[in-house]
């Protein structure tokens, strides 16, 4: 099959089926927009992380990482426009009160109310029923710091990482010997109470993003926009998305925030063909310090010993979500191909990333054998940083549809022979080609 024909029903039927992703909290009935990862999908969601850590953090001599708290003063989101802005457009079915995103039904991309309002007046719900009129609905979900609950003391689960960085920008100056034009990273949870979440894990109500502010002069702003797409592009071709599936589209100004000088989404075409947001970078302009300068008192403008000039510095946000991305993996993997009369399920994921790089499986249960196998899977766990299985249950072609459909890239078979000649059969899943290699090298061997 070719991989543009899978579906958003198969892919979720692998998730559960191999252990990638389960529906919270499922023996209840779940919880709409709240998926729990299972065995698999949590190795490769840290993969994922570790992955853009790497490279966007300890790759570059210019960004810094902190892990700023998921419940900040509330006042940091009123700064930030969130208490008064962080709002979609709602409408409600008048007879089943089911809630829609009215963009959604529209099909347009806007929260303009009386535009939505007019292009909404002749239609009706997905159900068949009259729509109730065009609102505002805040996404950020409350709770209460302390003992009492009131007004008073009312806090919010972030809806974005980007407040910790703003509010600590200060912090990391004064503290991590950096310069302008430099960068503050973050991997974490963020929370939106989305009107209808759909998709899986497209469009959740608990998320991980990760993210950057990247702080810069006012005039080299653009420039580094273009410099970190270009980095964003080279880190998901890395991960193994491909190229013809992916496209960068620029929103135009009436899709943008008010603030936004430039904003980029990078797109890709996932399980029904047609393009959706995988990730976005924006030049966000000085609106974010400026307003935290503001409402908190404190000077956040910067001087430049060089130019001899003081400014309130740009911020270029690059952000993506870890969710999605793991979507796109997953998606962009699946390969249905015909072995010996029979389908074979294989995911093709980067090695790099993939939730389980050896797998060792000895060809019986005998003593002997598992013996050995023991000693091999040891030796590997400790000399290197991969994640392992060992698997000795059902017969060894089930044992490697299992690992295709999970996406290990190599099977080890430990046979009778090795107890002889100590030597072990790779079988790469790619090809399912087949060498032999000495136990002593099989870490270097693997590691290519």
């Amino acid at each position: 099959m070719n991989n543009n024909q899978v579906s958003l029903d198969t892919l979720v039927s692998l998730a559960k089926r191999r252990g990638f992703v389960f529906q919270a909290s499922e023996i209840y009935g779940g919880l709409a927009g709240f998926w729990d990862y299972g065995p698999y999908g949590v190795e490769l969601a840290n993969n994922i992380k570790a992955s853009w850590w790497h490279f966007f953090v300890r790759q570059q001599r210019d960004i810094v990482g902190i892990d700023g708290a998921i419940i900040q003063n509330p006042k940091l989101w009123k700064a930030s426009g969130h208490v008064e802005g962080f709002n979609d457009p709602l409408v409600e079915d008048l007879k089943t009160h089911k809630r829609y995103r009215a963009d959604h039904l529209a099909g347009v991309d806007t929260s303009d109310l009386e535009q939505l309002t007019d292009l909404l007046k002749n239609k009706k719900s997905p159900d068949g029923n009259e729509l109730g009129p065009v609102r505002l609905f805040n996404m950020m979900f409350k709770t209460h710091v302390g003992v009492l609950e009131g007004e008073d003391n009312v806090v919010y689960l972030r809806p974005e990482t980007a407040g910790a960085i703003f509010s600590n920008y200060k912090n990391v100056l004064d503290t991590a010997r950096v310069k302008i034009p430099f960068g503050i990273a973050q991997i974490g949870k963020a929370f939106r109470n989305e009107i209808s979440p759909r998709d899986f894990i497209f469009r959740v109500r608990e998320l991980e993003q990760m993210e950057i502010e990247y702080f810069t002069n006012p005039a080299d702003a653009q420039k580094h926009l273009e410099r970190l797409k270009k980095l964003y592009w080279q880190w998901l071709i890395e991960l193994g998305l491909k190229t013809e599936r992916m496209e960068w589209r620029q929103l135009p100004p009436e899709s943008r925030a008010h603030y936004s000088a430039d904003n980029w989404d990078v797109e890709y075409k996932y399980f029904d063909g047609k393009p959706k947001e995988l990730g976005g970078i924006a030049n966000r302009t000085n609106y974010d310090l400026t307003r935290h300068a503001q409402l908190s008192g404190k000077d956040l403008s910067y001087f430049d010993e060089t130019t001899r000039e003081r400014f309130i510095p740009y911020v270029i946000e690059p952000t993506i979500g870890v969710d999605r991305v793991l979507l796109a993996i997953l998606e962009s993997a699946y390969h249905e191909e015909e072995v010996n009369g029979e389908t074979r399920v294989v995911l093709k994921i980067a090695p790099e990333i993939a939730p389980v790089r050896v797998a060792i499986l000895p060809l019986s249960k005998k003593s002997e054998l598992s013996a050995l196998s023991g000693e091999v899977y040891k030796k590997l766990v400790q000399e290197t940083h991969w994640n392992i299985e060992y698997d000795e249950t059902q017969s060894i072609g089930k044992r490697y549809r299992r690992q295709d459909e999970i996406g290990t890239p190599y099977c080890v078979t430990i046979d009778f022979e090795s107890l002889q000649d100590h030597a072990v059969t790779i079988r790469h899943r790619d090809t399912m080609e087949q060498n032999r290699v000495q136990i002593k090298n099989l870490k270097s061997e693997l590691s290519m």
